[in-house]
């Protein structure tokens, strides 16, 4: 799947230099808490988010130091944060470092760059002009258009199930040979021993994919790794 299929198409944004007034009002307004800050040709030059007015003077939650701290500090970053906290552009708040994505790039490259950098949105570019943003609500709703329906009124026979199951649990990098399977009337009986409780989840939820299973009867034990060691 790939950002164009899933993004919101079209931006509201914002110019350098507009006010914070107009800024805050179209966040408001169109219930964003996040806008692209874009040239006259369209060109993405920043953004500005909730998180660039947390700190603002008119509601008393500038940055406050001790005279120490101040000096530690030093006076670029004191500027930085007194321009923070009561600027009135755009420009003076918002964030210049972009991370931004190609219209063309695979989802997973865009949920990498959202995890890795902890951001909520990402600002969607065809060359240097923004066309969309992709949201964690745009990726909710490709999860809910994409989510298989219930494998249950699928029929098929037990020793095809069987063959079916076997296979899926064989691309399991974390189950082991101590997992034994059986089918009878489209329910899986699973057995054997764990070494993770954290796998009990996955080899269940692998079999309740399989297209016809109609139930998991999870009989897996655990057991430490230490007593499923060869000639231990």
């Amino acid at each position: 799947m790939k950002v164009a299929d899933v993004l919101t198409w079209g931006v509201v944004s914002v110019r350098p230099d507009d006010t914070l007034e107009r800024a805050v009002a179209l966040m408001l307004g169109e219930r964003v808490s996040g806008l692209p800050v874009v040239s006259e040709a369209g060109e993405l030059v920043g953004i500005l988010t909730e998180g660039d007015l947390l700190r603002r003077a008119e509601l008393g939650t500038e940055k406050r130091r001790t005279r120490w701290l101040e000096f530690l500090a030093g006076p670029g970053k004191l500027a930085e944060e007194y321009s923070q906290a009561r600027g009135r552009r755009v420009a003076e708040l918002m964030t210049e470092r972009v991370v931004s994505i190609p219209l063309s790039a695979p989802l997973s490259e865009a949920v990498d760059l959202m995890t890795r950098n902890k951001v909520k949105r990402l600002p969607v570019v065809d060359g240097q002009r923004v066309v969309g943003i992709l949201s964690r609500s745009d990726l909710l709703r490709a999860l809910s258009r994409s989510m298989p329906a219930p494998n249950r009124q699928v029929s098929k026979p037990d020793a095809d199930l069987l063959k079916e199951v076997e296979a899926e649990m064989g691309k399991l990098p974390f189950a082991t040979g101590a997992i034994e399977i059986g089918v009878a009337e489209g329910v899986v009986r699973l057995t054997g021993a764990i070494m993770d409780e954290r796998e009990r989840n996955a080899i269940r939820i692998a079999a309740e994919n399989v297209p016809g299973v109609r139930g998991v009867r999870d009989e897996l034990v655990w057991m430490s790794p230490m007593a499923l060691a060869p000639g231990l």
